[in-house]
């Protein structure tokens, strides 16, 4: 399935759209470019999940923790140096809405199911291209293409 945004606001409402639908726990990995819109995107997940505390980007931290309807772990594994015990991403896998930003960086801690998104930018389109991993999200996306 491929959705097209043209601003800011259609990217934080493509976000709202599917966060609406997510239920805990849950995995969406998205990948793009710098700029691309992840952390846009991922603003308006929380927004559906009732997030009051402003997203930004988890570049330096790794993890950002958000409360909500359920706990939002933003992550963003660009800068992770390899994979070590002290990270355990499977347990805000198991715990929660994970939305991992650069998940190729520890593709042996990531779930056999998530929802993949690939993030692409033309001029100002943006291209959302949503590729699920398993039936929990080809279901999902059954119902998100109906909205």
């Amino acid at each position: 399935m491929v959705i097209f945004t043209k601003n800011e606001l259609e990217t934080i409402n493509l976000g709202y759209t599917l966060g609406m639908l997510l239920e805990c726990p849950s995995t969406i990995l998205l990948e793009g470019d710098l700029g691309a819109g992840k952390t846009t995107f991922t603003k308006g997940i929380g927004k559906a999940l009732n997030v009051e505390k402003t997203i930004n980007s988890p570049t330096f931290t790794i993890m950002k923790c958000y409360k909500g309807k359920y706990p939002l772990y933003h992550l963003d594994l660009y800068r992770l140096d390899g994979v070590n015990q002290e990270f355990d991403l499977e347990e805000y896998i198991d715990s929660g809405i994970a939305v991992i930003e650069w998940p190729h960086q520890a593709d042996e801690l990531l779930p056999k199911e998530y929802l993949r998104i690939i993030i692409t930018i033309n001029d100002d389109v943006r291209k959302f291209e949503f590729i699920p991993v398993g039936e929990k999200y080809e279901k999902l996306l059954e119902v998100f293409k109906n909205e």
